[in-house]
């Protein structure tokens, strides 16, 4: 470095002394919060621009360099004297901000807030780290703004040293925060963890026991476990009445009743039921541990599966394991009441206790690191980085549901993998073209292998979405697998760019102003597009002539015409065809011509059908507008004839019919004399009746006079019952 690159590094260093004094002022506590910005400084900021402007005179590289060597010089004295939980750090919280903003303008090397940033990572405790992400967390989108391709190295860089120092178990949550801070930093189509080559993780080897080697009776030195009888010694061991129930940790059984049969003999009654096909039995768990921890072994490296026999030992342990988790299940489904041996009272206080030993021992941490502990021992509750894959806990870990269901997580994930090796799905792969061969495999799924993995996965999906809550899991796997899918077809294609390049501002500018003037309110036309002028309606025509409405109600828009009308038309149309020069004339003038004959033939069939005869083909209807021939005298001779006679039969019917009336009116008059003889004869009877009675009724008249005197003379006092008047006049 030359001469005058000595004298800036003490220039910058005064000024950036200079600032972080007008920053403590700022924040005298030393909180991360609030970020610094450049119109915080006002002048100040100013005039380390000028000075670094006078620098850039000389050499830019020098200018970078002496900048860059007075901000490390700051940085760490403070390092080395100040600790990161104490108030006076916050000076190089402040010195990142300012080293930012000269990044940004640019006066110094963009990625020297992250190399710093990575010194400071390599120099504290996991403790210091979680505050440092603290800072980088509140930062994030400030120092990600410009130059993020100077940067971006670094920071991957930086994460990834972080990231081996982390434990995956103890520090789940805060390796979460790193790897989240990395996802928000890289946009979504960087290629910096997309895994071009496919490779797989052949690293992460799942260890477990093997098989332990048969004792004999006399052996000595091994150590008693209590261990789960499997089922087959559980059906083997006999049971009576006075014996109680096996029990488990954690689990009861139900009693079973006892074996009729002895060792392998037959009563009658079984040997003559016919076989049925009995359901395949409950794999040992014994059996079942090495066959079900050597399946991680293809997880982690699918392309195992290529050679038939691993294939066929997959298949067959994977069937085994599916059909053990679903006998577990339905364990646990037909007992009345469940404990889980991990959160029964003793062990729940024997992990109360440790974990108030281990709190005891550790210094007092942080609130941000209280926190994150909290947050891990939830994780911690439900998810662990690696199996345990003890043989004393393999019986509980499959009574545990969360563990049968990372495992079928597992299995879903391969199985799709060897969907994709298909015919079927090569062949998309195929259309589309895709450049990335190394992620393309020469290895062919045959048919019965996937129908075997269609329905190993449809059996899966059946047992995941069993339960309270296996719908909503089951759904949030299968888009995540879905969505993988579109992943692995965009690595096929070498992950073309995803982001699209911005939009020039003046394309924005004028699509607002298309859209304003789209949206602005306009007058309304006195005649809209598409609608049809009803002007002719106004009475605005000449004196005489009927307009507007009026003119609606002329009688020749709704009465028929007459068939002489068309017959001008006709002859026009006739003149237009003999004098047309063109085709398209011609054919026009016969157009119109057809179409006023068949109107006039319409008209006319209602009361000149018998004309129709005349007309030859249509070709000429002069006979339908011709008048109807004069008649001829002898035709008018005739014709009168013929009325006088028929005027005479009619007279001749009229005299026939009054002939016939008078002679009923005669028999009539007749039947009326009679009637008048017979009613004299009846009046004369009567009266000669009448003559006659003339005696009788003096007599009587005598005998009514006689009686009431008889009456008069009867004493009041006697109570002879007098005979009424009435009585005797009736007598």
């Amino acid at each position: 470095m030359s001469s005058a690159g000595i004298n800036s590094v003490g220039t910058f260093t005064e000024s950036l002394t200079e600032l972080l004094e007008r920053a403590r002022t700022i924040k005298p506590n030393g909180a991360i919060e609030p970020a610094l910005i450049s119109a915080t400084f006002g002048g100040d900021m100013e005039n380390i621009s000028k000075r670094a402007e006078l620098g850039r005179t000389v050499n830019t590289q020098d200018h970078y360099a002496a900048l860059e060597t007075a901000c490390r010089n700051i940085f760490y004295n403070l390092l080395a004297s100040t600790s990161i939980e104490d108030d006076s750090f916050g000076q190089i919280w402040s010195l990142l901000d300012i080293i930012t903003i000269l990044s940004d303008i640019p006066l110094c090397e963009p990625g020297l807030v992250f190399w710093l940033v990575e010194e400071l990572l390599d120099s504290q405790t996991i403790d210091g780290c979680r505050i440092v992400f603290d800072y980088l967390d509140s930062r994030r989108e400030q120092l990600i703004a410009k130059h993020f391709k100077q940067k971006q190295l670094i920071i991957l860089r930086a994460c990834n040293e972080l990231l081996r120092r982390l434990s995956r178990a103890e520090d789940t949550v805060f390796c979460g925060r790193v790897f989240i801070f990395m996802f928000q930093s890289f946009p979504l189509g960087d290629r910096s963890s997309v895994n071009l080559r496919g490779e797989y993780h052949v690293e992460n080897v799942t260890v477990y026991e093997k098989p332990p080697a048969k004792q004999t009776e006399g052996s000595e030195g091994a150590m008693e476990v209590d261990v789960e009888p499997s089922t087959a010694e559980k059906e083997k061991t006999p049971k009576t009445d006075s014996q109680p129930a096996a029990k488990t940790e954690g689990n009861t059984t139900t009693p079973q009743p006892p074996d009729t049969t002895v060792g392998s003999v037959k009563t009658d009654t079984e040997q003559s039921k016919p076989q049925e096909a009995e359901p395949e039995p409950e794999p040992d768990t014994e059996t079942l541990y090495p066959i079900f921890w050597s399946l991680q072994d293809t997880f982690s490296q699918p392309t195992r599966l290529f050679d038939i026999e691993t294939f066929t030992s997959f298949k067959s342990g994977l069937d085994l394991t599916l059909r053990k988790f679903k006998a577990v299940q339905q364990q646990q489904q037909s007992r009345p009441s469940t404990t889980n041996p991990s959160t029964s009272p003793s062990n729940t206080l024997k992990r109360k206790r440790s974990n108030l030993e281990t709190d005891q021992q550790q210094p007092k941490r942080p609130k941000s690191e209280q926190d994150d502990s909290q947050q891990t021992k939830l994780a911690s509750t439900s998810f662990n980085p690696r199996y345990l894959t003890s043989r004393d806990l393999f019986s509980l870990e499959l009574s545990d549901p969360t563990f049968r269901r990372h495992i079928l997580v597992q299995s879903l994930i391969l199985v799709d993998f060897l969907l994709s090796l298909t015919p079927k799905s090569k062949r998309k792969l195929e259309d589309k073209k895709a450049s990335n061969k190394s992620v393309l495999y020469y290895y062919t799924l045959s048919e019965p292998d996937t129908a075997w993995a269609i329905a190993t996965r449809a059996e899966i999906a059946t047992y995941l979405q069993a339960g309270a809550e296996g719908k909503f899991y089951y759904r949030m796997v299968d888009t995540v697998l879905s969505r993988d899918k579109n992943w692995v077809h965009w690595k096929a294609d070498s992950c073309p760019l995803i982001s699209q390049p911005p939009i020039p501002a003046p394309s924005v500018q004028e699509s607002q102003k298309g859209a304003t003037k789209a949206y602005v309110p306009r007058r309304i036309r006195p005649t809209p597009m598409g609608s049809l002028d009803l002007s002719f309606l106004l009475n605005t025509g000449d004196e005489g002539q009927a307009q507007g409405l009026e003119a609606l109600k002329r009688p020749e828009r709704y009465t028929l015409p007459k068939v002489e009308d068309y017959k001008a038309a006709i002859m026009e149309d006739e003149f237009d065809i003999a004098m047309a020069r063109t085709e398209e004339e011609k054919e026009e003038a016969a157009t119109r011509k057809a179409s006023k004959m068949w109107r006039a033939l319409r008209l006319a069939s209602k009361n000149r059908l018998n004309l129709f005869d005349k007309i030859e083909d249509g070709k000429d209807l002069g006979a339908l507008f011709d008048p109807p021939p004069e008649p001829t005298a002898e035709k008018l001779r005739g014709e009168g004839l013929d009325e006088v006679r028929r005027e005479e039969e009619k007279e001749n019917e009229n005299d026939a019919e009054v002939n016939e009336g008078e002679e009923e009116a005669g028999e009539d008059r007749e039947e009326v004399k009679e009637g008048k003889g017979e009613a004299e004869n009846n009046a004369q009877e009567v009266k000669k009746a009448e003559i006659h009675a003339i005696p009788f009724m003096e007599e009587a008249k005598e005998s009514v006079e006689a009686m009431k005197v008889e009456v008069n003379g009867v004493d009041e006092g006697s109570r002879t019952e007098t005979v009424p008047l009435a009585a005797v006049e009736r007598t």
